[in-house]
């Protein structure tokens, strides 16, 4: 199978998970964005690590990990989010070290926290894409907000679904954008 190039697009407070935040990743070479929601601790992670001139004072724990890495020359070549299942992503890095190559299970959150870090990239594969993946249509209208406890998922029919799906991507709502789309997979099966 081959890779998909992704790149981060951005990170935005979840509203209807407290605490929680997506992570927009997109195709490099395509029009697909994938939605990963993460904690708060991951997306300061990813912000601190994406903003070049934030220094904390003491290392974060992606920094030290980096540290670590760097003390025993070893390099995260890069990041394969290579599977989702029941809406949780699965990833490795893929790392050298005297031109052996390891394969390391990771949370997605910390591995793309790393691939920052060492400006490793981040890859997917199409199977994840077609899974996960939205298209965000240019000139959606907003037609209103739509909250995760006035929606009955189950009967919603597949039409109202990729409605609400539009919905609340255009208006950033990620995580609910990944519920809608996993029930419209499990209608369509």
């Amino acid at each position: 199978m081959s890779l998909i190039r992704l790149t981060i697009d951005r990170i935005s407070y979840s509203q209807n998970t407290n605490g929680a935040y997506a992570l927009l990743l997109n195709e490099k070479n395509g029009e697909r964005k994938l939605p990963i929601v993460i904690g708060g601790f991951e997306a300061q992670s990813i912000a601190v690590a994406l903003e070049k001139e934030i220094k904390p004072p003491r290392p974060l724990t992606h920094d030290l990990f980096k540290n670590f890495s760097d003390c025993f020359e070893i390099n995260l070549k890069q990041v394969i989010i290579h599977k989702i299942v029941d809406g949780v992503f699965f990833s490795s890095l893929i790392c050298v070290r005297d031109k052996i190559e390891e394969i390391i299970d990771s949370r997605t959150s910390d591995a793309i926290a790393l691939a920052i870090r060492f400006n490793s990239p981040i890859f997917t594969y199409e199977s994840v894409l077609e899974t996960a993946g939205i298209i965000i249509k240019p000139g959606l209208k907003k037609i209103g907000q739509v909250k995760n406890k006035e929606i009955d998922l189950k009967k919603m029919s597949i039409s109202q679904i990729k409605k609400s799906i539009e919905i609340a991507v255009k208006n950033e709502d990620y995580e609910l954008a990944a519920q809608l789309r996993d029930e419209l997979k499990r209608k369509n099966k």
